[in-house]
């Protein structure tokens, strides 16, 4: 049993692989390999904020919902207001960080429990971003409530964030790995991360030792709102349009990769590699279930499977600590 918490994850990636690579010879291509990265790129970008909700013994139930605002954010400051790329990424990363630190106020300073403020702080994001489009979603041309169409337009540049490619390789795909990469040194060898580790193990115990253990948990509640804006921006770019509650399916995918991480190789904690190792795992599995046609509603029942699972692992590795 220590062995299959400690490399299940990992076994079960290549046992996926080998089944749909012998039932369909599309699987094991480049093409449908670059198709998986770039599908998994947006939930890992949002795992990653679930992952540093966890490690302060926090969990953000909003971050679908901010992915969809990011989204229209993004979408409606170009086709709405005709403004350029850099204010198209800008706003939104400012609107999550936002979204953060609210949910950070919210369960620092008023001391209601994490689930309870992310959960109200969904609602209400859902029902501000549906206000903002009266339900319709954002696109070129789109005719507005006065019978005109929309001045702007999404601009190409802002497209190749989600659609562009270096040397063959995605561009989303790219911004993946630079935050993988990035998130995991600094968990792992900075301050910043020790002491991130430090209030999510004991939070009394930092305290005592003068680790300021309520700054470090807004600074993970900001974080968890901005990579979900970040993954709103690649969203949008990818689809070329603003679309209501786009980021909704996402929570639990994110969630899920994010308990996986667990237990990947002994872990023991949430870890940004184990995140990323787990969303292959939903991306993959998704992917070859799709390519042999199992209807999409039918799906949801491996993801709450994939959830169960993980969730086995990260209590059964708990308890063998």
């Amino acid at each position: 049993m220590r062995f299959l918490t400690k490399y299940g994850t990992i076994i079960a990636i290549l046992l996926i692989i080998a089944f749909f690579s012998i039932l369909s010879d599309e699987f094991f291509t480049y093409k449908n390999w670059t198709d998986i990265l770039r599908s998994i790129s947006i939930t890992t970008l949002v795992a990653i904020g679930v992952t540093l909700s966890l490690i302060v013994k926090g969990f953000d139930l909003s971050v679908g919902s901010t992915v969809s605002l990011a989204t229209i954010t993004s979408t409606a400051v170009m086709v709405w207001y005709r403004q350029e790329t850099v204010l198209a990424i800008c706003i939104p990363l400012l609107v999550g960080l936002l979204v953060g630190l609210i949910n950070a106020f919210l369960i620092v300073k008023i001391r209601l429990p994490d689930m309870l403020a992310t959960l109200g702080m969904m609602y209400m994001i859902n029902g501000l971003h549906l206000t903002i489009t009266k339900g319709y979603s954002i696109y070129n041309n789109m005719p507005l409530q006065d019978g005109s169409l929309a001045p702007g337009k999404i601009l190409p540049s802002f497209l190749f964030i989600g659609q562009g490619e270096i040397f063959s390789v995605p561009f989303p795909v790219i911004v993946m790995f630079f935050f993988v990469i990035v998130i995991h040194l600094c968990l792992n060898f900075t301050k910043f991360g020790r002491l991130l580790y430090v209030t999510g193990g004991n939070e009394e115990a930092a305290r005592l030792s003068g680790v300021p253990v309520n700054r470090y948990k807004a600074y993970a509640y900001a974080l968890s709102g901005l990579f979900a804006s970040i993954a709103g921006i690649v969203l949008a770019s990818r689809i070329g349009t603003g679309q209501v509650s786009a980021g909704a399916s996402l929570l639990m995918d994110s969630v899920a990769a994010a308990l996986i991480g667990y237990s990947v190789f002994g872990a023991n904690k949430p870890n940004v590699l184990g995140t990323f190792i787990g969303s292959i795992l939903i991306g993959i599995l998704l992917n070859g279930l799709t390519m042999l046609n199992v209807p999409y509603y039918a799906q949801d029942i491996v993801k709450g499977a994939i959830l169960v699972g993980a969730l086995t692992l990260m209590y059964k590795s708990r308890k063998e600590v």
